[in-house]
């Protein structure tokens, strides 16, 4: 494996003392009810990864892979799916009235592509605020999905801003992946909808004569895949025992400062590969289970992120920056210096199972070359 010798930063990693007696509500079953019923629906791959295992000294690693879901080149088509069918059928007519609503949101890319693509399957116009940093390739899927796109100056923060007066301006709904005071039904959809995911990783191991998994990296962005993996593994029907960590951009590492504060907090924001995960503010509605239940968090550089995503490629996952982000993580978590004490507290050891959440495929965020490397 391809192992970066030149790293401008250090990871940064942050432990979290979580409440080991604090459970939640399990996720309802309703959003896997419907996305199993969409055309084109099939549990991605969960890919056995045995050179990685022998790298981080631990049984078995498995990547999710969610380079193809639904039609798209990313996990996040299902909560776009699940949200937009919900905010659709909460209208008064149910959806279907004549005139089309227009269905607005921020987006570092994927969110955005996928909200546009099921706006138009419903018949309804979608407005998609991008921010600086986003693929171009990205922007014109977003556009190639019939979506009318605004590029604003700032940060992702001030492209959602901007979506939620657009979306009043225009009498629209907005189908945000981010709660704030205020705004946290719609962000609860597309949360519900990421328990698909995780219900999928416990029956392809269950199938693979597993149990649940004992670590699971999460590209966290605004929160609300992690969300969907706490709300997973730390509800009532799940066995205790998993521990989840949080993945982070250096450029946007909000969670553990979030963590350190004892209440979501909003940090600045660089530029980075990983423009997914380059969100400044963890979701209001993602706060509490984070507090309660997340075991760590880990934030990686974009050099850190590049090798990870060579290696998986050689591995045969192809996986985008974001996508990559969970294996870098993993590394620094469980190798090198000081990662005897990182192990005993997430609680692995040489017979563990890890899981890494490839959130994109190439195909979604182009990874850079050289001459492109973000520093």
């Amino acid at each position: 494996m391809s192992r970066s010798s030149s790293t401008a930063t250090a990871p940064i990693w942050f432990a979290h003392e979580r409440d080991r007696t604090w459970a939640c509500a399990s996720p309802s079953t309703a959003a896997m009810d419907f996305h199993r019923g969409l055309a084109g629906y099939a549990a991605t791959p969960l890919v056995e990864l045995p050179q990685l295992a022998l790298e981080l000294g631990v049984g078995h690693v498995f990547a999710k892979d969610e380079s193809w879901r639904l039609g798209l080149p990313a996990f996040k088509a299902l909560g776009a799916s699940w949200a937009v069918h919900r905010a659709l059928a909460e209208l008064p007519s149910g959806g279907e009235q004549v005139e089309p609503v227009t269905v607005v949101t921020a987006t570092d890319g994927n969110h955005g592509r996928a909200v546009a693509r099921f706006a138009r399957v419903l018949g309804h116009p979608s407005a998609i605020v991008v921010p600086p940093g986003v693929h171009p390739d990205a922007v014109r899927a977003i556009e190639d999905e019939g979506a009318s796109v605004t590029l604003v100056e700032g940060t992702y923060d001030d492209a959602v801003a901007f979506a939620s007066r657009l979306a009043d301006d225009v009498d629209g709904i907005l189908v945000q992946d981010t709660a704030w005071p205020g705004y946290e039904e719609i962000p609860g959809w597309i949360v519900e909808g990421y328990a698909t995911l995780f219900a999928e990783v416990d029956e392809e191991l269950a199938g693979q004569h597993f149990g649940q998994p004992d670590l699971i990296f999460v590209p966290a962005g605004v929160g609300s895949l992690l969300q969907g993996a706490l709300s997973h593994y730390r509800g009532e029907r799940s066995v205790p025992g998993t521990a989840v960590v949080s993945v982070e951009p250096l450029a946007a590492a909000c969670i553990a400062p979030s963590l350190l504060a004892g209440r979501p907090v909003t940090v600045p924001t660089g530029r980075t590969i990983m423009t997914g995960l380059n969100c400044g503010t963890p979701s209001s509605l993602a706060w509490p289970y984070i507090a309660a239940g997340l075991d760590a968090a880990v934030a990686i550089s974009d050099e850190e992120d590049l090798d990870a995503a060579r290696d998986l490629a050689t591995l045969g996952v192809v996986a985008g920056p974001c996508g990559a982000a969970g294996l870098a993580a993993a590394r620094a978590a469980l190798t090198g210096s000081g990662s005897e004490g990182r192990r005993r507290h997430l609680g692995v050891g040489p017979e563990s199972t890890v899981i890494l959440v490839i959130t994109e495929g190439a195909a979604a965020n182009p990874l850079p070359n050289d001459e492109q490397r973000v520093s």
